[in-house]
């Protein structure tokens, strides 16, 4: 996979920022601080005066994006996971969620690859807070194609949105032709009868990894990029359930609240199968190296792919 273009979906944000900037005057961005890391920076580069740097204050920074909502502009407010989604959660439920303003949550250095920065600042929790808020729409995309594509259905989408980036440079792996964005629809990126195998994020690309080690050993896993994680796309999930009969769920996030969570309240009312779920195992994470880190808690993919093994 080392040959392969490694983008971080960080860096897509805000070059996905800058273009949908070009062409709509009414997109207006506001960042705490932290527009080098958010990569926001491009932005304010391209148009200065409408970009607004709310300072060490994302409660605020939440507030003020609410506010010029309800002017017609549409905000794109951006920190890092833990304080746009951890920190500010009471504005972001109460400004922006019970109002169901137009508000758009670029929320960036989200998991355990977040690397040297350490627990304090690898937000493992952020789906599972974002879940909960009525009306709050969830994307985690897995590259550089695909997050560009969700900046861009997030700003058509009327409503509020949470975006979630990583600072790792991670594979393109959705540059063909016939791919299509679509809020609340996953994608099927292999077939296969033996499992279903359901990843978001960066965790996509090493599901397919995954996937290719369990092919050889003749294990035919079924592959499904979910980007959109609420609204879910219930119809692809119960219907790999049923042709698989067995599910496994991967994720750069607890496996409490997140993916595995909203895939296991879809089937346990609909299609009752049993699962697998891989990701964060209720703990805090730690200062290191991003890619030793994935290796350490078990997402990379010669973990997965053991996991599945034995879940088989």
């Amino acid at each position: 996979m080392s040959d392969v273009k490694k983008i971080a979906t960080r860096e897509s944000y805000g070059n996905a920022l800058v273009e949908l900037g070009k062409e709509y005057d009414n997109l207006v961005v506001l960042d705490a601080d932290l527009s080098g890391a958010t990569k926001t920076g491009t932005f304010k580069k391209a148009f200065p005066e409408r970009h607004i740097n709310c300072g060490i204050a994302e409660g605020n920074m939440m507030s003020v994006a609410a506010g010029i909502a309800t002017t017609g502009k549409v905000p794109f407010a951006s920190s890092f996971a833990m304080f746009a989604a951890g920190r500010a959660f009471e504005q972001v439920r109460n400004s922006i969620g019970y109002p169901h303003l137009n508000v758009k949550i670029g929320a960036t250095h989200a998991g355990i690859s977040v690397g040297e920065d350490g627990a304090t600042h690898q937000c493992n929790e952020d789906i599972a807070l974002m879940r909960t808020i009525p009306g709050m729409v969830v994307i985690n995309p897995s590259d550089d194609v695909e997050a560009k594509a969700a900046v861009k259905a997030a700003y058509e989408h009327n409503g509020p949105v949470y975006l979630r980036f990583g600072r790792l440079a991670v594979p393109v792996i959705n540059d063909r032709e016939d791919y299509k964005f679509e809020l609340g629809k996953g994608i099927v990126l292999r077939e296969g009868k033996d499992v279903a195998l359901i990843a978001t994020g960066l965790e996509v690309a090493e599901t397919m990894a995954a996937a290719e080690k369990l092919a050889a050993d003749g294990i035919d896993a079924k592959v499904i990029n979910i980007h959109t994680i609420k609204p879910i796309d219930e119809e692809l999930i119960i219907a790999a359930a049923k042709e698989t009969g067995k599910v496994v769920t991967i994720e750069e996030h607890s496996i409490i609240g997140g993916l595995g969570s909203a895939v296991c309240d879809v089937l346990s009312e609909k299609a009752p199968t049993k699962v697998l779920k891989i990701g964060v195992n209720d703990t805090f994470g730690e200062s290191g190296p991003a890619v030793e880190l994935i290796k350490k808690y078990g997402l990379d993919a010669d973990s997965i792919y053991q996991k599945v093994k034995a879940f088989i």
